[in-house]
């Protein structure tokens, strides 16, 4: 069986899901809504073998703990201070597009599946970029999925993904991959919302 390697770009899939948790839970979802890391893994693996995971994200304190729980799955995961990270965007898709050449150079002769979870495809006119490094690994043997909202992703990115692999849309995982944090004292009283197991038979 093909092993997994999956690359995870942590801010640019929690951006895009404030913008969904808006459109499908009211304008106050904004603040609350938060990734469920462990549903989101599941998704991206669907029970196949791990050999390689990376994932960038920021340090919250409270979300710390979350983050060890996927160190303690074999994830590798990269942590910038929160508030630093408009400043280094580009490092952080750096360390991903690096992970993604070295794992395609050290792999030569046994590529696997490249799960890459982003719908961040710039920089493809210059040959840099994710969806570059995808169609590099692509034509080396390696099977491609993307995973990425529908709305934030890429166009070209996304319709080479359908080609020449896998789009998944995380929008219907959308209550298996989030979840609502109660709200903050001082704001309108409202429910939490807890996620619900993930659906693989649904997925692509």
């Amino acid at each position: 069986m093909e092993k997994v390697f999956i690359y995870w770009d942590n801010s640019n899939i929690f951006i895009s899901a404030q913008e969904v948790a808006i459109e499908r839970e009211g304008m106050t979802a904004r603040h609350r809504v938060r990734v469920h890391f462990r549903n989101l893994l599941e998704l991206a693996h669907a029970g196949r073998e791990i050999e390689h995971a990376i994932a960038v994200g920021s340090i919250p304190p409270e979300l710390r703990h979350v983050w060890n729980r996927l160190e303690n799955e074999g994830v590798n995961v990269l942590l910038l201070e929160r508030g630093a990270m408009q400043g280094r965007e580009q490092g952080v898709d750096q360390a991903l597009q690096t992970a993604m050449l070295r794992d395609a150079f050290d792999y030569n002769g046994n590529p696997g599946i490249a799960v890459l979870l982003t719908g961040d495809g710039s920089g493809f006119a210059d040959g840099v970029g994710f969806h570059a490094d995808l169609e590099r690994m692509h034509k080396r043997g390696w099977r491609i999925e993307v995973l990425s909202w529908r709305h934030s992703c890429n166009r070209r990115m996304r319709e080479w993904a359908d080609q020449n692999g896998k789009f998944i849309a995380l929008d219907d995982f959308y209550d298996s991959i989030t979840f609502l944090e109660p709200p903050a004292p001082g704001q309108p009283i409202a429910d939490p919302r807890h996620p619900i197991p993930v659906d693989l038979d649904s997925r692509p």
